[in-house]
């Protein structure tokens, strides 16, 4: 049957509303916590930030999630993911108010990196829930419009927290307590997010209780994830795309690691172009602008073009975009770039997101997602170890541009090709825009 007005429909959903606003009030913390630890952290000039120091951020923070996330998206398939928003919302809020007081007290050692890691943690294992829930809340047709205003929007709350404790920071002057204080705003943000969180009946967002019945061993547990692998190989659509946003990760991870290096340690101001923490401020705001633009144009191209060309083609234009904008060196070009490495980001996360939700089964979802998550955090860890061993401190280096614009061409033609072969459900595509 076809349909009109897909994101009316989804809006006109009280529970896809409830869980829209859960997330982006979450968002809003996980932007403003972000800032304050690059505030603490990365723009403290009596710290170092050169390619190991980051790689070695990026592994403290992210390995040993990438390690028990697939266990964490088992219990998403055990636990009632309503009681998971509610109660891992007041455990990363308790975290938070740890780490905003280690900031304040201008800890570095082991215990902040494990305290900011245990809030990083709870983050992504929230964002795994309400993916996983999202199917529950709306019908087949509207997921690719949903997805599209949820992590669009999401992304732009995460950068609205991040831009408002950067704004207060520059008016108030950068210190171990101010980072501290503006880190608590993340805090109000969880809670808030738990509360509404509430509001949802304990069964709506799953699992049914046919699939929360069983009682597991760790061992058990493995062999869950191991069927859930072998589930997600099962499903070629959302296999390729998975491998596909993988590949993106390690690439825009690369970009990510150079942007930080560059807007530190190179770049110079220009006008109204700034550099350090201001500068990076400014590329969160073109890439929160590009996200956008990508939740718009998204669902209708890809409703007509299918999940095999929109996103290889997003993956192709990022090659595109890595020599014109990055090659030159200059703040414009640069900004220019980060918008549009985002629309494509952004593109593709949509179309991955729907592809894993349509073609896997309710009962493997919330470990896909988790493993999905897994694959982001490993790829950025890569990444980071790659810069440190080829990227100078100051982050200049063409080369590496260079093969990130071929890692993008390759992955884009492979992926163009195998999933052209595959044939998606009708219901993963709506036929009307």
């Amino acid at each position: 049957m076809q349909r009109r007005g897909h994101l009316r429909t989804a809006l006109a959903q009280a529970g896809f509303r409830h869980l829209l606003a859960t997330r982006l009030t979450g968002q809003f913390g996980d932007g403003a916590f972000q800032a304050a630890l690059a505030g603490a952290v990365l723009f403290n000039p009596e710290r170092q930030a050169d390619p190991a120091t980051i790689a070695a951020g990026f592994a403290v923070l992210l390995l040993p999630y990438s390690v028990l996330g697939p266990f964490a998206g088992v219990l998403l398939d055990r636990w009632w993911r309503q009681r998971v928003l509610v109660r891992a919302n007041l455990a990363r809020a308790l975290v938070v108010a740890l780490v905003a007081a280690e900031i304040a007290h201008g800890t570095a050692g082991a215990v902040f990196y494990l305290s900011a890691l245990a809030a990083m943690s709870l983050s992504r294992f929230v964002n795994s829930a309400l993916s996983a829930a999202l199917p529950h809340v709306v019908g087949p047709d509207e997921l690719v419009t949903a997805n599209a205003l949820s992590t669009t929007a999401g992304s732009v709350l995460t950068a609205t927290g991040g831009a408002c404790v950067v704004a207060v920071r520059l008016v108030i002057g950068g210190s171990d307590t101010t980072d501290g204080l503006l880190a608590v705003v993340a805090l109000a943000a969880y809670l808030g997010a738990g509360t509404l969180a509430r509001w949802f009946p304990r069964t709506v967002l799953g699992p049914d209780e046919a699939e929360r019945a069983g009682r597991e061993s760790l061992a058990a547990i493995a062999r869950g994830l191991v069927a859930g692998a072998r589930h997600l190989r099962g499903r070629p659509a959302a296999l390729y795309g998975v491998a596909a946003i993988g590949a993106h990760r390690l690439c825009f991870g690369l970009w990510t690691v150079t942007t930080l290096l560059l807007y530190r340690n190179y770049f110079t101001s220009d006008g109204p172009l700034r550099v350090g923490l201001a500068g990076l401020t400014q590329v969160v705001g073109a890439l929160a602008l590009g996200g956008g633009i990508a939740a718009l144009v998204t669902p209708p191209v890809v409703r007509r073009v299918g999940y095999a060309v929109w996103p290889a083609t997003m993956l192709l234009s990022c090659a595109g975009v890595m020599v014109a904008c990055n090659l030159p060196y200059r703040l414009g070009p640069a900004l220019a770039g980060a918008l549009a490495l985002a629309f494509a980001s952004q593109s593709l996360k949509i179309c991955v997101d729907t592809l894993v939700q349509v073609h896997v089964a309710d009962e493997f979802r919330g470990r896909v997602f988790a493993l999905y998550d897994m694959l982001f955090n490993l790829a950025l860890v890569v990444a980071a170890v790659l810069t440190a061993a080829v990227l100078p401190a100051d982050g200049h280096s063409p080369a590496t541009v260079i093969g990130v614009a071929a890692g993008y061409l390759v992955v884009g033609a492979a992926y163009g090709r195998l999933a052209s072969r595959v044939r998606s459900p009708p219901s993963a595509v709506p036929t009307t825009a």
